[in-house]
């Protein structure tokens, strides 16, 4: 039954937003002692979108997979930001102490970070595509009905 349900895209997706929002909120806890649940949200919508440009890009280096993902998630988190810390207030996160920080939300470390992480992303994104494809290979494309 779970098979069936992944081996559409919908199912695909929410695979890839549930590992996000799970994995996200763990690193977070492991490293910052909490999390809170917009990160849960932004993590699972930075996953599914990777995972979507991952699909058009397997193929491509590495390197730029990883550009590609950093760039996904460091205008998610900008966004979020802005709206969650600035707009709304609730100090989920500030990198105002942090060099070259745009309005304390982003700043060129943890986009560094996001590019590595970005490298075991693209594994968990080989994992769904094989999971939804009911064959021993990665589907790069809609399985056939």
């Amino acid at each position: 039954m779970i098979r069936k349900f992944i081996s559409g895209e919908l199912g695909r997706c929410a695979l890839a937003y549930s590992s996000g929002a799970v994995i996200y909120s763990l690193l977070e806890i492991a490293f910052r002692g909490f999390t809170h649940w917009t990160m849960t949200l932004t993590g699972g919508a930075c996953m599914t979108l990777f995972y979507l440009a991952e699909r058009k890009l397997h193929n491509r280096k590495l390197w730029l997979r990883c550009i590609t993902g950093t760039a996904i998630i460091t205008a998610l988190e900008f966004a979020v930001g802005c709206i969650v810390n600035r707009k709304l207030g609730w100090n989920v996160w500030d990198y105002s102490d942090r060099r070259f920080n745009v309005l304390g939300q982003i700043c060129p470390l943890f986009s560094a970070i996001w590019f590595v992480m970005c490298i075991p992303a693209t594994a968990l994104c080989k994992i769904i595509r094989k999971l939804g494809s009911g064959s021993g290979k990665p589907s790069w494309q809609e399985p056939q009905a």
